[in-house]
Order: C-alpha cells, then sequence, then structure tokens
C-alpha cells in the first residue's frame, strides 16, 4: 500500500491571517503537521510568537501585521513568497444594540472583520502571489443567517465576507483557484466568551446542540485542511455549516 493521502498539503506554502491565537492559530498548526509552509500573521506579537513555535516542520514565516492598515498590507504581500493557500481568520467579535451603533462602530467591525480580506486578498492577487490551483478560505460565521439581538454588525460582516467570497470564486475559476467559506456555529474561543455570558452559561447552552458541544478550534481547522487540499479540488464557491446539528433544529 502506498502513501496515498489527498488531504496532504506537502508542497504547499498557506497564509494564515489572525494566527495569533484560536481558529487562526489551531489551522496553522493543523496545516503545518500535513506539511505545508507556513506564512503566519496577526497583530500580537507574543501570541504570535506563541503559535510560530507550535508549527511543525521547517520553513515558516511569522510577520505581525494589522490589516487595517494599507501599509502593513503592502509589507506582509512584498515579504510572502507565493501561495497555494489563504486562510482569512481574522476577525473582531462585536455586540451592541442596532439602536445604540455608531459610526465608529461600524467602522471598526467592517474594517476588521470585512475590508481588511477583502483589500489583502486584492493585493496578493495584483501582486501575482497566489498560484494557480490555489485554495482560497474565509472564515464566516452562522451569524450571517441565524440572527441574535446585538449581533447586527458582526452578522453583517459575514454576510458581506459570504457575497464577495461568492464573486471571488467566480472571477478566478479561469485560473482553477477555489474559493469557499467555513460558516461555524458557536466554538471555545476567547471569542465567545466577550458576548456577556459566563463559561457556565456557555456549558449549559451547548447542550441543547444535537453533539451535545460547542465546536473547537481544532473541528474548524480540520475543515480548512480540507478545502486547502486537493481533495476538494472540485469545490468552489461553497459556504459549509459547521455546526454540531445546530442547523437542523433551527436553534
Amino acid at each position: 500500500m502506498d502513501n496515498y493521502n489527498p488531504f496532504a498539503l506537502v508542497g504547499k506554502r498557506i497564509l494564515v491571517t489572525g494566527a495569533s491565537a484560536g481558529i487562526g492559530r489551531a489551522i496553522a498548526v493543523a496545516c503545518s503537521r500535513m506539511g505545508a509552509v507556513m506564512v503566519v500573521t496577526g497583530r500580537n506579537q507574543v501570541r504570535l510568537d506563541e503559535t510560530y513555535h507550535l508549527l511543525e516542520g521547517k520553513g515558516h514565516q511569522s510577520q505581525k501585521a494589522d490589516l487595517s492598515s494599507e501599509e502593513d498590507i503592502a509589507t506582509l504581500v512584498h515579504d510572502t513568497p507565493t501561495l497555494d493557500g489563504v486562510v482569512h481568520c481574522a476577525g473582531i467579535g462585536f455586540r451592541k444594540p442596532c439602536k445604540m451603533l455608531a459610526f465608529s462602530d461600524v467602522d471598526e467591525v467592517m474594517s476588521v472583520n470585512f475590508k481588511s480580506s477583502v483589500c489583502l486578498q486584492a493585493a496578493l492577487l495584483k501582486e501575482k502571489k497566489v498560484n494557480k490551483r490555489s485554495s482560497i478560505v474565509f472564515l464566516a460565521s452562522r451569524a450571517a443567517v441565524s440572527p441574535s439581538i446585538g449581533n447586527s454588525l458582526y452578522s453583517a460582516s459575514k454576510g458581506a465576507l459570504i457575497s464577495y467570497a461568492n464573486c471571488l470564486a467566480l472571477e478566478l475559476a479561469p485560473r482553477l483557484v477555489r474559493v469557499n467559506c467555513i460558516s461555524p456555529a458557536m466554538v471555545w474561543t476567547d471569542l465567545i466568551l466577550q458576548g456577556g455570558l459566563t463559561k457556565e452559561d456557555l456549558e449549559r447552552e451547548q447542550l441543547k446542540y444535537p453533539l451535545k458541544r460547542y465546536g473547537t478550534p481544532e473541528d474548524v481547522a480540520h475543515l480548512a485542511v480540507y478545502l486547502l487540499s486537493d481533495a476538494s479540488s472540485w469545490m468552489t464557491g461553497s459556504c459549509i455549516d459547521l455546526t454540531g446539528g445546530r442547523i437542523i433544529c433551527n436553534l
């Protein structure tokens, strides 16, 4: 028996944004374990260094960047070799009732959760840093189609990202570049602990899911590995729900 593995990432170089913690870190580590050479970026140098030291293999690159800065994007793109995969994980959570929203709130959330990914991807394409037959993955959220009180800006930012990704998939299809989104329900990260509920509240709420738990960053990372690998070579323009069964219960 040979070592056939359609999910292997050997020989691929992959950029992961938001890699300093949570889902971004888990994706970076999982990809390195599957043989990829990683380029990791984030805003927090200390936590980014922690991610870098968790990576397996050699040849990886780490670069601090604030993707809301046009200058930082230009520097990151300039310093990044050509890529076989990009995973856009940079994002922030935000909760405030609709009637309380201010111009600054809209600017902050849309800048980090939408504008930064769009502008970085545009720069990578303009500078020809994305190889033919590459895979681009955006971290969306079930919040885009599952409204909740106080979550309007976050939901809107993720909905915008999904719409953008669908257009990008059409534009890049002639080069056989695939573009897909991952849309998780609740995942155990620092982000969900900022929503106003205690950890004890969340532990009770997760029991309502058919699989009796929230997701982990590793759950999302394993799906990202699939989308970055040749195993998903006939998938583009898809937004994959990763919900532990939540979607079938209309929770």
